[in-house]
């Protein structure tokens, strides 16, 4: 009997009860200026000399008449909707996906139109109930104990006479409290219930949260690429270097001081390349033909330098570019994407396989630009590091061009080729 009767005083006056009918009573005021606006057409209808709102019944036509244009404002107004969800997330204790943001499609309107005017409708009645209903109880809890409350104007002297009356007062009192309560958080629970099927996310809502976050994550996986690509690339060198100086310290200084310019070098090439990736994102995504920032390196401007670096690393690199393939007349995005392509095969030669022969063809067929790269491979390989991120960013860069790539070791040598239509994505 006492679990039944505690959770019955949770659910009348609990902390969500509480903000349940803070939520109402909000609802209420915002009730008030369409109420005084529908005064306004009711008055000249009750005639002259009719109070508005002295008159109980001028008071629930002037309530009817401004529920329409509460309606009309939540079809108009596109901040309704985020409002709604802000008060009932706060207050009304919902856990379910609510919408965000302005409702983008007409069933979305109407939706966020009946929840507005479902709030405001019910929040006035429990408003005007929270108004008049505990003084009233008071009065009614004071009577046996104040016998000038039963004399006066607010009483009834006829009724008051009779000692039941005069018992009973408190009791019903305490009765309409509690009945103020109970509809308070029954009202409060209806909106709570219905909140989830008026202020959920509509199908379009759904869709451009879901294309938003795609954009998110293409945004994300392209700066990963273009790190990965080229501070792993720099940092691959920079570390085959910086063994090799090690190992001749004390024997070769000449060596050793090649050795550390070319790692000033790279460094400091790899800084601005980092800048440059970093461009990319405050630029914004302006994929497409020659949208990308004139800062990142392509086949027609680096190329040589990246070769004469990964030389000077350690790494035999013999590159050759068939006939009819003119940097200078790549596409921008293609120029780019390529580029990458070769760095990242000469990084994963770097790492995975030492200081081995390597070579490099760039040809071009009618509709596509093809990049092979080859290199044997180690006797005793080296452990591989990265988890193949690099590979994953080839696949990527060709796919988003409409290309093809391919890995994989045969005959004691490791090939990668990859293929890129010169008429970009299909």
């Amino acid at each position: 009997m006492t679990v039944p009767l505690r959770q019955c005083g949770r659910w009348l006056f609990g902390r969500q009860a509480r903000l349940r009918w803070v939520h109402l009573v909000l609802g209420g005021a915002l009730l008030m200026p369409y109420f005084l606006l529908g005064s306004i057409f009711v008055g000249p209808l009750l005639g002259e000399g009719q109070p508005l709102f002295g008159s109980l019944r001028a008071q629930f036509i002037s309530y009817a008449a401004a529920l329409p244009l509460v309606a009309l404002s939540a079809l108009i107004f596109p901040l309704a909707r985020p409002l709604s969800v802000g008060a009932v997330r706060a207050l009304c204790g919902v856990h379910e996906e609510l919408a965000e943001g302005p409702a983008r499609s007409r069933a979305a309107r109407v939706r966020t139109s009946a929840w507005f005017t479902l709030h405001l409708g019910v929040g006035a009645l429990i408003s005007g109930m929270t108004l008049a209903v505990p003084p009233f109880s008071v009065f009614l809890l004071a009577v046996p104990v104040f016998r000038v409350l039963r004399e006066s104007r607010f009483g009834d002297p006829a009724l008051f006479e009779h000692t039941w009356a005069v018992v009973l007062a408190p009791v019903a009192g305490a009765v309409c409290l509690v009945l103020l309560a109970a509809c308070a958080a029954a009202a409060g629970t209806l909106l709570a219930r219905w909140a989830p099927q008026l202020l959920a996310p509509a199908p379009a809502d759904r869709l451009a949260a879901a294309e938003e976050r795609a954009a998110e994550l293409a945004v994300r996986n392209r700066l990963a690429r273009e790190l990965h690509d080229s501070v792993g690339h720099a940092l691959s060198a920079v570390t085959l270097q910086a063994s090799a100086a090690r190992r001749v310290l004390d024997s070769d200084p000449d060596f050793v001081r090649e050795a550390l310019s070319a790692i000033e070098d790279t460094t400091r090439r790899t800084v601005g390349e980092l800048d440059a990736v970093l461009g990319l994102l405050r630029e914004g995504d302006e994929a497409g033909e020659g949208g990308r920032p004139t800062s990142a390196p392509t086949l027609e401007a680096d190329l040589d330098g990246l070769l004469t670096r990964t030389r000077a690393a350690g790494l035999p690199v013999e590159a050759s570019i068939g006939p009819g393939v003119d940097p200078a007349t790549l596409p921008a995005l293609v120029s780019r994407e390529a580029y990458r392509i070769v760095q990242e095969g000469l990084s994963n030669a770097l790492k995975h396989a030492g200081s081995v022969p390597v070579t490099v063809h760039i040809a071009r067929t009618d509709s596509a630009l093809e990049i092979v790269t080859e290199n044997p491979l180690p006797t005793a390989s080296p452990p591989r590091d990265g988890g193949g991120r690099g590979l994953r960013g080839i696949a990527e860069r060709a796919r988003l061009l409409g290309g093809t790539a391919t890995a994989g070791a045969a005959d004691g040598r490791w090939r990668l080729c990859v293929r890129l239509p010169l008429g970009g994505p299909r």
